[in-house]
């Protein structure tokens, strides 16, 4: 199956790729999350556009993501959530909050979709969070989950 991507995933590509993968996986999972659309000679059109898109909002150079890279290792992040009585969080942390919270330290300003959370944060203390900047650069942030 022929897909253009319309968000970065992990493994695949960047947006206004046109890539070939299995169908099961693209009818199952790429389009109907959004990640990506069927590729037809009318959408082919539109990779032009996703790409400008993805280029006025993305980290151009790589020394311009180490530099941001080097501020993220600098800053402390501290989230405040809601919590129960045993230290659990009602919900979990998404990467919209994340985001926020850096931006609120004072960090650079972060695309939520660039911001791989292993696994589901639902507990306080310091969490670890991925950050892909660029395609050769990531960095990693600790994030402190805190209750309210």
């Amino acid at each position: 199956m022929k897909l253009i991507l319309t968000q970065q995933v992990s493994g695949l590509g960047e947006p206004g790729d046109v890539i070939e993968v299995r169908d099961g996986y693209g009818r199952n999972y790429l389009v109907p999350r959004g990640f990506a659309i069927k590729w037809t000679r009318g959408a082919e059109s539109q990779v032009e556009s996703i790409k400008k898109a993805r280029s006025a909002r993305e980290i151009a150079t790589v020394e311009h993501a180490k530099e941001v890279a080097g501020r993220l290792k600098s800053i402390k992040v501290t989230l405040r959530t809601r919590t129960g009585a045993n230290g659990r969080l009602f919900g979990a942390v998404t990467a919209a909050d994340i985001a926020a919270a850096v931006k609120d330290a004072d960090g650079p300003d972060l695309d939520r979709r660039r911001i791989e959370i292993g696994n589901p944060i639902k507990t306080t203390g310091t969490h670890q969070v991925s950050v892909r900047l660029h395609a050769e650069v990531s960095a990693t942030i600790d994030v402190n989950v805190v209750s309210a």
